[in-house]
């Protein structure tokens, strides 16, 4: 596995604890600064608002060789962490997850144009899923070691993590990483031109929608474990270290996968597995072998559908390609604020706690429609 891969890899891991490590830290955090759970829900809505409005910001720093702009990016995550671990209070804190959330759109979408130059011929879709891979170990490792130092020390020490992580990930970077000429610039306009054709829209549908099929009922994960499976409190540290490793075999398997049988045809049928899958979740959702064997399969599914489409978007934004890139990050972060509100009202209109998986088989459909179409239309 070549070094520099490695290194963006580093920033992705620690993205992905600043990403999804707040949703086990929540009521340390909540107390810590303190606010209601309700009020510290809006540090997770603040990061998420920041990968929204950080990914258009590539317009202004496109101009930067490749190089110098992840370190710019591994830079921001770590001045945006090392904030929040010393926030005096909620308004800080607040702040520093948005300035934590603005990198996160962009370094993907670049780092998906330096590992589509760095990588071997015909294996971009792997180098890629080496990328994507550091943010699915974070959800086995990262995020674990955050939730456990926050409840021994305090949640301060969960955001050290990040930003030690995202400190070694610029060293790396520095140290492994090429220097890499800017992409040819075609103006802001230009920017935006690839957005004219219908393949990216298919593309960002098959995230949006592959996403939303797993987040409906990821989001109420702890619930449904707890309370219709019957599982101990106790038990979720493993059964979501499990999950993070079905991301992880998923990642994997789909870049390995897409680049023998192409991108959009393995995202697809990934979607159309989901189809069946999550409606086999709901039925089974009060065993126990049965529901942790369904959500690995489930969670395996959620990156593979995305770590494939991470590296088409290069192909089809000529002149737009970091904003490409950038963009099916902001469909990955929609996708699951629109997926957990959604799950949370089948279940405050009564349908049970693991009524989202069903909203979830619509969602999949849709996905392999649009994948299915780009697949036919382009033979990728």
């Amino acid at each position: 596995m070549k070094r520099s891969l490695v290194a963006l890899a580093i920033v992705t891991f620690a993205l992905g604890i600043a990403e999804f490590g707040m949703m086990g830290i929540l009521g340390d955090v909540a107390r810590g600064v303190g606010v209601d759970i309700v009020r510290a829900g809006h540090f997770i809505s603040a990061y998420s608002a920041g990968v929204a409005v950080g990914a258009p910001l590539l317009i202004v720093l496109r101009r930067f060789p490749l190089r110098r702009l992840l370190l710019f990016l591994a830079a921001t995550v770590f001045i945006g962490n090392i904030g929040a671990a010393l926030s005096p209070g909620y308004a800080s804190l607040l702040i520093s997850r948005f300035v934590s959330g603005l990198p996160h759109g962009c370094f993907f979408g670049a780092g998906a144009i330096v590992c589509s130059r760095l990588a071997d011929p015909g294996k971009g879709a792997v180098a890629v899923a080496v990328m994507v891979g550091g943010m699915t170990v974070a959800n086995v490792v990262g995020v674990p070691l955050a939730t456990f130092l926050s409840n021994v020390i305090n949640w301060r020490a969960a955001f050290f993590v990040v930003a030690v992580c995202a400190l070694s990930g610029f060293i790396a970077i520095k140290t492994w990483v090429p220097p890499l000429s800017p992409l040819p610039d075609t103006g802001i306009r230009g920017q935006f031109a690839f957005l004219r054709h219908k393949e990216p829209w298919l593309i960002y549908a098959g995230v949006f929608f592959g996403q939303a099929s797993v987040y409906c009922y990821l989001s109420y994960i702890d619930p449904v474990m707890t309370d219709v499976a019957h599982f101990a409190t106790a038990d979720m540290t493993w059964i979501m270290m499990l999950a993070g490793v079905g991301m992880v075999a998923g990642n994997a398997a789909a870049g390995k996968l897409a680049a023998r049988y192409g991108e959009a045809r393995v995202s697809g049928l990934i979607a159309f597995a989901l189809v069946f899958i999550m409606p086999a979740v709901y039925l089974c959702a009060a065993f126990k072998l049965p529901s942790v064997v369904l959500m690995f399969f489930a969670t395996a599914g959620l990156f593979g559908i995305g770590g494939p489409l991470q590296y088409l978007i290069v192909r089809y934004a000529r002149g737009g390609e970091m904003l490409g890139g950038a963009g099916i990050q902001i469909a990955f972060n929609v996708s699951n604020a629109v997926s957990a509100a959604l799950g949370g009202a089948v279940i405050h209109h009564g349908f049970g706690l693991a009524s989202p998986a069903l909203v979830g088989a619509p969602f999949a459909l849709v996905g392999f429609a649009a994948l299915y179409t780009l697949w036919r239309g382009s033979k990728v």
